[in-house]
């Protein structure tokens, strides 16, 4: 965290959809050069805050604050604007492109605004893929022969052509090897220590304690607790997720209670 405020602030989210509410008065606050491990059950709420802070999936109530200032996210090219970058499970890539295809999809660079300028792209993708230690074949391999760590750095290292501040990942280590895993997460702490917020949904708890500064967790569309990860045991967490933690709370709550009237009840006698 640091002295200036979180870059991006949510406060007050709900969202329904039909008679389900998926999100209820949920917050969160991300800062420059943290990362924000975003974990829950399934249908806990998770996917639905990263499309209401990525534009998909506007809220229906609560605020957004973005460098201090309240913004409307309504769409994803108001999230865009802003400086987020999502990075969704299913990548988006194109198998059939190169490298440098995909990462400049949808951004060409074009010499007098006709042919598209190879040269300049083959550059840029170069020295983006340097600066964050991606190691690849080529650049004009097809994105159908790289691993799937690879294709996970390509997907990201696309997401900060438009020099984003937060940069949200969706289980961006599911279905990866061990070395394929490390590869990744390797990246994300590049990403940090680029200064840039970092909100990582996953599910395996051994990756969110190696990368995550904090750990947010959702349970039934509510927040069910923020833990530090170096200070918090992976039973702790599991406990939020699944309810036990309140569960455990409550009945020492119980247990404190009755103890006090136990308590009274003598001291009355006596």
């Amino acid at each position: 965290m640091t002295a200036d405020g979180p870059v991006l602030a949510l406060s007050g989210i709900s969202k329904r959809y039909g008679a389900v509410q998926a999100l209820s008065d949920v917050s969160l606050e991300v800062y420059p050069g943290e990362v924000v491990a975003l974990v829950g059950d399934n249908g806990a709420g998770k996917s639905t805050l990263i499309k209401v802070i990525a534009g998909v999936g506007p809220a229906d109530a609560g605020e957004i604050r973005w460098q201090g200032r309240p913004v409307g996210v309504s769409k994803p090219a108001d999230a865009v604007a802003l400086g987020i970058a999502t990075v969704y499970q299913d990548l988006a890539l194109c198998d059939n492109l190169d490298v440098v295809a995909n990462l400049f999809l949808g951004r060409e660079e074009t010499t007098s605004g006709i042919v598209l300028d190879e040269i300049a792209m083959e550059k840029k993708s170069r020295e983006l893929l340097a600066s964050l230690s991606v190691r690849l074949p080529s650049v004009r391999v097809p994105v159908a022969g790289l691993s799937g760590g690879q294709r996970q750095s390509v997907a990201i290292s696309r997401s900060l052509l438009g020099e984003p501040k937060i940069v949200l990942l969706d289980e961006p280590t599911a279905a990866l090897g061990v070395a394929q895993t490390a590869e990744v997460l390797d990246l994300v702490e590049r990403l940090k220590h680029r200064g840039l917020g970092v909100i990582l949904i996953s599910h395996n708890l051994a990756d969110v304690k190696a990368v995550a500064d904090r750990v947010v967790v959702l349970r039934l569309g509510r927040n069910a607790g923020q833990f530090d990860p170096d200070k918090t045991s992976q039973e702790e967490i599991v406990q939020a997720i699944t309810g036990a933690l309140d569960n455990a709370v409550s009945r020492r709550k119980a247990r404190a209670e009755g103890a006090a009237d136990d308590v009274d009840e003598a001291e009355g006698e006596a």
